[in-house]
């Protein structure tokens, strides 16, 4: 398929690119700076020039495509204004499409509430963090749409061992530093690595029929405080207690969407195994944060 990438350098957005292109896809990708640019090319994608904040300016420009995967976002204060000016643009542009245009939105784990200790799937009523509620106006909105092809994906905490929702962790333990974590030890994450993300989108993009949603979630649960506690292991050699922040700390130092550190959660991935044939090889990030090199 010719497909369109927006956040296609990212840390979710690379990786989904390269599984694209690895798969046989004809991937354009949006780049604002000279970094960006070499970047995609080395991906092997196109590039067009642009930036997200301006997509009245790239949008009426775009090549002829079969589909979108849009993972890309500001986690600024603009981020909802830009989100609903690019749906804005790439509905009026994919109107007059003469087949529907296969359109894969990123919702995220934060949609959900906490769980309380049952475990959030696919049916689930959402209980969005405020920061993003507004991204579930956008999902109806997109699932109404003419000529669009919809399917969401939520994915769970995105990582890689030492970045994504790790990164903060990292940095922490491998600067000495005691890590933090927000709210309590006990907080639950559900997890996904962001390699197997990549294959959740692509079989997504390939397999997903009309108006589906998929929770990217490759594992259940994980307590905060096995992870911050595997990472004092790995850099300072010792089972070093975590050091427990409130939400509102959270969001004072990174902004409101922060908040969502706090939320405990469990999430099930079972109906993109069952359906797709997602089979997520990283399913023991403990392991992983142990073989990292000091």
């Amino acid at each position: 398929m010719r497909v369109l990438v927006l956040g296609g350098t990212g840390s979710i957005g690379a990786p989904v690119l390269r599984e694209l292109v690895r798969c046989g896809h004809e991937v354009t990708a949006l780049a604002r700076s000279e970094r960006s640019v070499k970047a995609l090319a080395s991906m092997a994608a196109h590039v067009l020039p642009g930036d997200l904040r301006q997509s009245g300016a790239w949008v009426p420009h775009l090549p002829p495509l079969d589909a979108v995967v849009n993972v890309a976002g500001t986690f600024a204060e603009d981020e909802e204004a830009t989100d609903r000016a690019l749906l804005d643009q790439l509905l009026a542009h994919f109107r007059g499409s003469g087949t529907p245009v296969r359109f894969i939105y990123t919702g995220g784990c934060w949609l959900y509430g906490a769980t309380d200790g049952t475990v959030t799937t696919e049916a689930s009523a959402y209980s969005p963090l405020p920061a993003f509620s507004w991204a579930l106006r956008h999902i109806e909105r997109l699932q109404a749409a003419s000529n669009i092809w919809p399917v969401v994906i939520h994915p769970a905490m995105v990582y890689a061992a030492d970045s994504g929702v790790f990164g903060r962790m990292y940095a922490e333990a491998a600067g000495g530093q005691a890590v933090r974590v927000v709210g309590a030890e006990t907080v639950r994450w559900p997890l996904v690595h962001r390699d197997d993300l990549a294959v959740l989108y692509r079989l997504a993009l390939e397999k997903a029929p009309a108006g589906e949603c998929y929770i990217g979630a490759a594992i259940t649960g994980v307590p905060v405080g096995q992870i911050a506690r595997a990472f004092s292991r790995r850099f300072r050699g010792c089972d070093q207690d975590p050091l427990v922040i409130t939400e509102q700390d959270a969001v004072t130092e990174f902004g409101s969407w922060a908040a969502g550190y706090g939320r405990d959660q469990l999430q099930s991935g079972d109906k993109a195994r069952r359906t797709l044939g997602w089979q997520p090889s990283h399913l023991d990030p403990l392991h992983e944060i142990a073989q990292l090199d000091k």
